[in-house]
């Protein structure tokens, strides 16, 4: 289909989701980033297909269980940059029904969508169904992690998904991969499309020895253990098998020289095939070094470049919630959302790489509704023993915040340190300001739903805007 042509089963899906998404939010519901799509479907179940043809310059999936939000802000921003019009579920709501109704809202009445490129961030359910949808023309796999077992059972089940839906894509599809992560490799191994793999080659902020959360320890292909020549991130870095002799393949983009600037950017090298590039990413940790690495191998792919590449990095500004800074009262508050063992253990060791212990104030707001998984027993994976020492006092609620105190006190942290505040965020979000001191610092690291349920106190306050708005 091309946009002159007037398809009216289209047209009035859209117009129908669209009504839909205004009177959720009229009436204070939400944002209206799920629903309309669910609508939108109902009416026409080949909206998305419909509108993904239309893009000019195809579309793009972005996958992973950490990162994925980060890394499609920083891809659309980058494209954004190079004067194309972006189709972005940008909310973040990510689900088959999130993105249709990001589609529709970007679409005039008459069908016709307003954009001519598409970034588009999966849920790792949700990927091979939104890859058969919208037959992306580049799919971007940053990672892959334990995450809510209780929603998607063991990691081998997403693997396996992910595995079916690649030996799928004809060859004039670009996959790139992250490389460190061996599970990654092994998924995409003999595919017909073209891969590309991305990874760190770096001297800088190397762990010892495999985090005890790690998910991958052995061989996907024979079962036997991995030796590591580098180790970055949980299990990933410069992998080989100590049995079949597997390794990590070479590199297309390799980051290197990484410099971490405490808890404002990070500098570091990109080298391709083109050369070296040096460049400043405007959010800090090693995690984001992954993710403007992937940002950046992505964009280069779609031929953006690098001029256009290493500014809009530069300029880049977090995803709600994630390393998202906050002026409130006289105070300056970061927010870093926490949902797993591995990205947990990055924020920490990001809060307290400089002088190896926590010296601000920190709140952990932990709830254990769906969109969390029930199952919070994955705090004890979680390297909480890295706050056992520094002066700054620990504040704990949520849903489960009994369980976060208990769990502080379990890894060391003194017991004149851990503060047990009330369930109700709102409130405990008071008390926990109350203590901050004038012109101080803080950080507030919540759960996914704790996150959005604090936001939404502070957008009623005038503090910040709804995630939607963003």
């Amino acid at each position: 289909m091309n946009k002159s042509s007037f398809d009216p089963r289209l047209a009035i899906s859209v117009m129908s989701a669209r009504f839909t998404g205004t009177a959720i939010r009229l009436v204070g519901k939400g944002g209206g980033t799920a629903a309309p799509g669910l609508v939108a479907e109902r009416l026409d179940p080949g909206l998305l297909t419909k509108l993904g043809t239309q893009l000019e310059h195809g579309a793009l999936v972005v996958a992973g269980t950490n990162g994925k939000t980060t890394t499609s802000r920083m891809i659309a921003d980058i494209l954004q940059a190079n004067s194309w019009k972006v189709v972005h579920n940008r909310s973040g709501s990510n689900l088959v029904r999130g993105v249709v109704a990001a589609f529709v809202d970007q679409t005039s009445n008459g069908g016709h969508i307003r954009g001519d490129v598409g970034v588009v961030e999966a849920d790792e359910a949700a990927l091979p169904e939104l890859i058969k949808r919208i037959q992306p023309r580049v799919i971007l796999l940053n990672n892959l992690f334990r995450d809510q077992l209780d929603r998607y059972g063991e990691l081998d089940t997403i693997a396996k998904s992910w595995a079916k839906v690649l030996q799928t894509l004809p060859a004039e599809t670009t996959v790139i991969v992250n490389a460190d992560d061996q599970t990654l490799v092994a998924l995409s191994d003999d595919i017909r499309a073209r891969r590309i793999c991305i990874g760190l080659n770096s001297a800088e902020h190397q762990l010892e020895s495999l985090p005890h959360a790690a998910d991958a320890a052995v061989c996907r292909v024979c079962g036997a253990d991995l030796g590591y020549r580098a180790l970055y991130l949980s299990h990933l870095g410069e992998w080989y098998c100590t049995g079949c002799g597997r390794e990590r393949p070479p590199l297309d983009f390799a980051a290197s020289d990484i410099h971490l600037h405490g808890d404002q950017h990070t500098d570091m090298t990109i080298t391709d095939t083109t050369g070296s590039h040096q460049v400043q990413v405007g959010v800090p940790g090693l995690y984001n070094a992954y993710n403007a690495l992937a940002a950046a191998a992505v964009a280069s792919v779609m031929g953006v470049a690098w001029d256009v590449i290493s500014p809009t990095l530069a300029a880049f500004q977090s995803a709600f919630g994630r390393i998202e800074r906050i002026a409130y009262q006289d105070k300056q508050i970061t927010m870093a959302l926490v949902k797993n063992p591995t990205g947990f253990n990055e924020v920490l060791r990001m809060l307290t790489a400089e002088t190896g212990a926590l010296a601000h104030p920190t709140m952990i707001c932990i709830n254990d509704l769906d969109a969390d998984g029930r199952d919070v027993s994955w705090l004890w994976d979680v390297d909480f023993e890295l706050l056992a020492q520094g002066d700054g006092h620990l504040y704990t609620t949520g849903i489960r915040g009994a369980d976060m105190a208990n769990r502080l006190k379990y890894a060391g942290v003194p017991v004149e340190r851990i503060h047990p505040l009330t369930s109700e965020l709102a409130d405990a979000f008071d008390a926990f300001i109350a203590d901050v001191p004038a012109g101080a610092s803080a950080y507030i690291l919540p759960s996914y739903t704790a996150m959005l349920k604090l936001r939404k106190s502070l957008a009623d306050r005038g503090v910040v805007q709804e995630f939607w708005e963003q």
